[in-house]
């Protein structure tokens, strides 16, 4: 089995690992290009958040329509709403797998984070 680990030119500090025709997406979180959190509340990160896995995919040769499956993490369950309705407006349908959790804490204690797996 072959690993290739990669990094986006646009999101330098964030990975994705291309495994057996499967990318494997880190968590992303709603900073910009150099790690600076976006300004805003839910729905405005939750856009940066796939905007970042957006620049991944990219990267990797991939695209949405690709994604097979998303893991959200959100600090507040209060916040599914407006984080769903942001997430229907950006990811083309049919819509992946999707899991939603509330996390306990995630870094940089933010609002939410994203991850995706996706076909080469």
């Amino acid at each position: 089995m072959s690993v290739e680990r990669i990094n986006s030119e646009k999101n330098n500090q964030f990975t994705r690992i291309l495994c057996a025709g499967l990318i494997f997406l880190s968590g992303q979180t709603p900073v910009d290009g150099t790690g600076k959190l976006v300004e805003g509340g839910i729905k405005e990160h939750t856009a940066q958040c796939l905007n970042n896995l957006g620049n991944v995919l990219e990267a990797s040769g991939s695209s949405w329509d690709k994604v097979l499956k998303v893991n959200v993490y959100l600090k507040n369950m209060d916040d599914f709403s407006a984080m769903n309705e942001v997430y229907e407006k950006i990811i083309p349908s049919p819509k992946p797998a999707r899991t939603c959790i509330q996390a306990g804490k995630l870094p940089f204690d933010v609002d939410v984070e994203i991850e995706a797996v996706a076909a080469a």
